[in-house]
């Protein structure tokens, strides 16, 4: 990558650091975080050229790992990236701490700037918010054994290797560290917060990585990055656990077959607490028995079309109306027949979770 400049109107050569930064943003932000920001305070104090690659020598983090951690200073409003017009990063404006919106942070005038001193035509530096890639990305790549080899020759991966093998106790298989470079190299996955991941999977007696990267995925799509924020998130879905038995007439604590169809639907199939609601209260309506193996039908019939926010529901049933032969008034009786139609055969549902009794 080409050279960078960092500029400065003015300074008396100290490294200010403002208590509003210790105070609200330190306690949040991982190692790597930290030592960006810090390090682009130093250098604006000395005027001296740098690059993205010698930010990443200077710590031993990858050019990602930097990138990243714009990235986020970025979200929290304390930098504004500059970009041109070919999506190349060339600029870096340094914010005053404080919460702002992000129409302030792009009109405020910076005391520090990040330029290439090579123009623009030097190697494109990738902007940061392209490494928070929607779903559809989040699908592991066919390493290479070129791949693998250049990974564990990190000083970094010898650490994130040994944390897993500690955990797993046991040693890595190939495929293994395919998943390991998968949590550091598609998801961004710190160290911090692969160790937290993996202490969160063994805590629940899951040792294979293939649930790991489940878990993995469900966090990098809820733009979780860093411990804290994975701790509240496992929280929230802990009380969801509850809310969830409540809304499927269950008071008892929930058996491990139960637990088990709650993280599908949450964890694997990605689906927000009001969608499950409104699977969970479907079945109740619809039948006293079986209740999660129905649920568990609905949810994966939503699944396949693609439902990922209650309105998409509505679009469905939408639609299943439209295609419907109308019913002639007073055809039936039967006040509960008088019911909103929704779009599953709910008898049809029930005898097929049956027959597999």
């Amino acid at each position: 990558m080409g050279e960078l400049t960092l500029y400065k109107e003015s300074g008396d050569g100290n490294t200010v650091v403002s208590n509003c930064f210790i105070d609200h943003y330190l306690a949040d932000a991982n190692d790597a975080q930290i030592k960006v920001y810090l390090y682009l305070l130093r250098t604006m104090g000395s005027n001296r050229a740098t690059s993205i690659s010698a930010i990443a020598d200077k710590f031993n983090h990858t050019e990602k790992d930097v990138l990243r951690s714009l990235s986020y200073w970025e979200k929290k409003g304390l930098l504004s990236l500059d970009y041109d017009s070919n999506g190349h990063l060339y600029g870096i404006r340094l914010l005053s701490p404080r919460i702002r919106t992000k129409e302030e942070a792009a009109s405020f005038t910076p005391f520090v700037t990040l330029m290439p001193a090579m123009g623009h035509n030097s190697p494109a530096t990738p902007a940061p918010s392209d490494l928070q890639s929607p779903a559809a990305s989040y699908q592991k790549p066919e390493y290479t054994p070129d791949d693998l080899r250049a990974f564990q020759e990190s000083e970094r991966t010898a650490e994130l290797l040994f944390i897993a093998e500690q955990y797993l106790k046991k040693t890595l298989s190939a495929n293994d560290i395919r998943s390991v470079l998968f949590l550091t190299d598609t998801l961004h996955f710190s160290n911090d917060l692969i160790d937290y991941l993996l202490q969160y999977c063994v805590q629940r007696g899951k040792k294979d990585f293939r649930y790991i990267e489940k878990v993995a995925i469900s966090w990098a799509e809820a733009n979780i990055t860093t411990p804290k924020e994975a701790s509240e998130y496992a929280a929230r879905y802990d009380r969801n656990i509850y809310t969830i038995m409540n809304a499927l007439g269950k008071s008892s604590t929930p058996t491990s077959a139960e637990v088990d169809f709650m993280k599908r639907w949450y964890l694997e199939w990605g689906f927000s607490l009001d969608v499950i609601l409104e699977a969970c209260e479907r079945t109740v309506l619809a039948t006293d028995k079986h209740r999660f193996e129905y649920a568990d039908k609905i949810l994966s019939s939503w699944k396949k079309n693609g439902v990922r926010h209650k309105a998409d529901i509505e679009k469905i049933d939408s639609t299943y109306r439209k295609g419907k032969k109308p019913v002639e008034k007073n055809m039936y009786s039967n006040m509960f027949t008088q019911f909103e139609q929704h779009d599953y055969d709910f008898d049809a549902l029930e005898k097929k979770v049956l027959s597999k009794k």
